[in-house]
């Protein structure tokens, strides 16, 4: 189960709002489970703006490089340097300790683009389905 506070991306990121208009980002453990062990981790550096679902940085898994997408539109205000420093924080805990960037909003109306945790779960459970066939 994903946690129900976050918005999902079909990419498999999640925000986490929080008051004030900010909001922690990351991946969805549906992600770290697919790409295996993250070895390295490229974030935006603090005061970048990100524009809604366009890339922010690269993930490294010893399987692949995957870009890394934005669930909304604002400027970046703190990277996770724990995670930054240890990727596997990211395979540990998607929603907790492995979190990415947390930035300020700029359009809070972006997270009615995105899917709760209940729609994200039945998206996940299809594509769980689909690559058993």
């Amino acid at each position: 189960m994903n946690p129900k506070e976050c918005r999902y991306t079909k990419e498999h990121e999640w925000i986490r709002p929080e008051t004030g208009g900010f909001g922690k980002v990351g991946i969805t453990n549906y992600a770290q489970s697919q790409l295996g062990d993250i070895v390295f981790l490229a974030l935006p550096n603090v005061g970048t703006r990100v524009e809604q679902f366009q890339k922010m940085g690269e993930i490294e898994s010893v399987k692949a490089v995957s870009d890394l997408f934005t669930p909304v539109s604002g400027q970046i205000l703190e990277i996770n340097q724990a995670a930054a420093n240890k990727p596997e924080l990211v395979n540990q805990d998607p929603y907790g300790a492995g979190w990415l960037v947390r930035l300020k909003l700029s359009n809070l109306a972006e997270l009615d683009k995105l899917m709760p945790s209940a729609e994200y779960d039945q998206f996940e459970a299809k594509l769980t389905e689909d690559s058993s066939h």
